[in-house]
């Protein structure tokens, strides 16, 4: 199983993301797009900008994965142009004992629910 730590420039463009209303409240994760993303748009994300910014709408590194490949990222948190409140509730990671990205994706979920509301 991989072994992922925190995406720390990803939880502050997530922020980023969330202060500048780019977010969205309704859509579920597991609808189909525009909620998650595809391969192919994964893809054009690489080719346009490049790993990191790929990389940027993912909450966690696999520490064995190579630098400058998908594979070295999960938990994906948005689709490229919004960040998802319902991907943020990430109980994939928790089932697998990501307790670090539980509490990132959690702090964020209450950040996004804060901004909303206010």
């Amino acid at each position: 199983m991989p072994e992922y730590k925190v995406n720390k420039e990803a939880v502050v463009m997530a922020k980023r993301r969330i202060a500048e209303g780019k977010y969205d409240r309704e859509t579920e994760w597991s609808d189909p797009a525009p909620s998650q993303f595809s391969a192919d748009e994964g893809n054009a994300v690489i080719e346009d900008a490049g790993y990191d910014e790929y990389g940027s709408w993912h909450l966690g590194i696999d520490t064995g994965a190579s630098d400058d490949t998908k594979n070295r990222f999960g938990f994906p948190y948005g689709d490229f142009s919004e960040v998802n409140r319902s991907a943020l509730i990430q109980q994939r990671a928790s089932q697998n004992g990501h307790d670090e990205i539980v509490d990132v994706a959690d702090e964020l979920l209450q950040h996004l629910d804060e901004v909303s509301s206010g």
